[in-house]
């Protein structure tokens, strides 16, 4: 019975962690990937996503090596005014220059919701899933 109790209890820990969400509304940029914060190198034909650092560094969970951060490795869905449906992305990277809510993706994942030359996208909204 007791043994039962700690596996339980063990459970619950691992799936409120795992459960932790994240959302945000800003700017989407895009970027040339390459050795991200979480530690795995990236091009641009990967659908990658940087998120903002005030986002990334406060995350439950996240301590001072940003290769352990849990929202590396994670997915995020991307909603992009007028786009047919959401995006997909992975978490790789700290985005250090957008400001709190703001993503930067690499050219491919852009590229689905507009042309390159666009540059910058307004009122996108994402959610890590």
């Amino acid at each position: 019975m007791r043994f039962s109790a700690v596996l339980l209890a063990a459970l619950s820990a691992v799936t409120v962690g795992y459960a932790q969400t994240a959302s945000g509304t800003g700017d989407l940029t895009f970027y040339a990937p390459g050795l991200g914060s979480c530690g795995h190198t990236n091009t641009d034909a990967d659908f990658v996503v940087a998120i903002d650092t005030a986002t990334i560094t406060s995350f439950p969970g996240a301590t001072a090596n940003p290769n352990l951060n849990p929202m590396c490795g994670r997915q995020i869905s991307i909603t992009v005014p007028g786009a047919a449906g959401p995006v997909m992305a992975t978490v790789v990277d700290t985005c250090f220059g957008c400001a709190r809510g703001s993503i930067d993706v690499s050219p491919a994942v852009f590229q689905q919701v507009a042309a390159l030359s666009v540059g910058r996208i307004s009122g996108v909204s994402w959610t890590l899933v």
